[in-house]
């Protein structure tokens, strides 16, 4: 990309699976005239479970392709990864913007019984054990590592059994608690969101972070004169999808992402990356 025109670079993102197309929904729907490149790292999915320097150096690799690539933004859609790796990153390439996910705990200040919905990695990372401190200090707080979720969500369909059943496995003890607020801590959870909320009834507030991840994109791209100068629908097939495994979920869950979908040019299975 001409060092001329960075505008016109495509915003990076990357998460160990599906989960972070939430993410690059969100964006391409604030800013439509934006062209995405996602890596899904899904061969070494879920990232929950393994080594801390096992996602951090997934992390490195993804971030070094990308930035081969052009990418003007790294977006790390993962929590696990934002927790274990992004201080890494940034540190190692200081000039490049980073926009990371962390369990959206701030939004739940009204609430008094409040439940997170993570991986193990993150709920045991201190950079959510200082959010916990902050903005939960006194509230009584439900956890859960949903170790079963993220391939439930990886490789199922909307509506499996399956699903619903961890679902309701996961979300029964909070609910008797009196749950006020659910955080989803990983970006897979929210693809579950009709579910979790069917579940859940209307009286909890179930808080996605995609939405503000996508306002600070914005607001880093138009900080540091970032923002595709042209205008929307110009590239009508826009977005690019990398794999490291199979293709098959990412294609699946791209049909339920009608922003992401109907712009995508590529997918590309079976990637090697690192």
């Amino acid at each position: 990309m001409p060092q001329s025109d960075p505008g016109r670079a495509p915003v990076g993102i990357f998460d160990s699976g599906v989960g972070g197309l939430t993410v690059a929904a969100a964006v391409a729907q604030r800013l439509p005239a934006e062209r995405l490149l996602y890596v899904a790292d899904n061969a070494y999915a879920p990232y929950g479970p393994r080594p801390a320097a096992e996602i951090r150096a997934r992390s490195l690799a993804a971030t070094d392709y990308l930035l081969e690539r052009g990418a003007k933004l790294i977006v790390v859609a993962c929590n696990t990864a934002t927790s274990l790796a992004i201080d890494e990153l940034r540190e190692r390439y200081p000039a490049v913007p980073f926009v990371g996910l962390e369990p959206a705990v701030k939004p739940t200040a009204r609430a008094a019984r409040v439940g997170v919905l993570a991986t193990a990695a993150t709920l045991a990372s201190r950079r959510y054990h200082d959010l916990r401190a902050r903005y939960l200090a006194g509230k009584t707080v439900y956890e859960d590592d949903c170790a079963a979720l993220v391939p439930l969500i990886e490789n199922g369909r909307p509506g499996d059994p399956a699903l619903t059943a961890e679902l309701r496995r996961i979300l029964r003890p909070m609910l008797d608690g009196g749950l006020d607020a659910l955080v989803l801590g990983c970006t897979h959870y929210p693809l579950a969101t009709a579910e979790i909320a069917e579940l859940c009834g209307p009286a909890v507030d179930i808080i996605d972070p995609s939405p503000a991840a996508a306002r600070q994109v914005e607001r880093v791209l138009t900080t540091r004169a970032l923002l595709s100068p042209d205008p929307p629908g110009t590239c009508v097939r826009a977005h690019v999808f990398v794999t490291t495994g199979s293709a098959l979920p990412l294609q699946r869950t791209l049909l339920r992402l009608p922003p992401l979908n109907r712009r995508r040019k590529w997918v590309v299975p079976r990637v090697a990356i690192g």
